[in-house]
């Protein structure tokens, strides 16, 4: 009998305002420490991921989103993430919210800011930087070997 793939849902906010998206720093996470990333989390068991976009913005960065103020941009597969397995990232796109941006997870997170979608930090997630090329592209689906 063949095992079933387990991958892990993920889901990701590309917060927009003109051509500056938001964009935060990971620290004490273990995993991609120094290198921007975007405001994300997984998805938890019996939870939808608009929800869990929802859950995680308001907990990483102190904002609220109704599901009217986001669509979904992206799709990425990655395989052999780590011991966890596989991966299944949403990204999604928004440009309206209510609440004031404050960096909520100061111990996982040393800074938030806005940059310009084409100039992104030479210290940002790869696989990141390669979602925001493909959402400026039009690109909806990619996949990639970890």
């Amino acid at each position: 009998m063949k095992i079933r793939n387990k991958a892990v849902p993920a889901v990701y906010l590309l917060l927009k305002r003109g051509e500056e998206i938001l964009i935060a720093r990971r620290c004490n996470t273990g995993y991609e420490d120094g290198n921007y990333h975007l405001p994300s989390g997984h998805v938890e068991e019996a939870e939808f991921p608009t929800v869990a976009l929802i859950r995680e913005t308001r907990e990483e960065i102190g904002i609220d989103l109704s599901q009217s103020d986001f669509r979904l941009a992206h799709v990425l597969y990655r395989t052999k993430h780590d011991e966890t397995g596989d991966r299944i990232d949403l990204f999604f796109t928004a440009e309206k919210w209510t609440g004031e941006i404050k960096n909520m997870e100061p111990h996982k997170c040393d800074d938030l800011r806005w940059v310009k979608r084409k100039e992104l930090p030479e210290n940002m997630t790869e696989y990141v930087r390669h979602v925001i090329e493909c959402v400026d592209d039009n690109i909806f689906f990619s996949e990639l070997i970890k």
